[in-house]
């Protein structure tokens, strides 16, 4: 298998969303994937958050997965605007 690493926005939509520990399932389920939080903004109503994401490519694929599943919004990062 080949190392990935993917840059995304995570955005947590709702309240319950928010308060839910999804970042810690995914940990959890996919424990050789790392993440790096870059940058966020979290409100008792929304979050958003830039992710770096390391491991397996179909780890980390599945690990995305596993955020979409479960309803958060998972879009990807230009290089350079994490970069600059």
């Amino acid at each position: 298998m080949a190392k990935d690493h993917k840059r995304v926005w995570l955005t947590f939509g709702s309240r319950n969303l928010v308060e839910k520990p999804i970042l810690w399932q995914m940990a959890r389920h996919y424990p050789d994937v790392s993440f790096d939080i870059r940058q966020a903004s979290v409100t008792a109503e929304i979050g958003i958050m830039a992710v770096l994401f390391e491991g397996e490519a179909e780890d980390v694929a599945a690990a995305l997965n596993f955020l979409k599943s479960h309803g958060l919004t998972v879009e990807p990062i230009e290089k350079n605007m994490i970069e600059s």
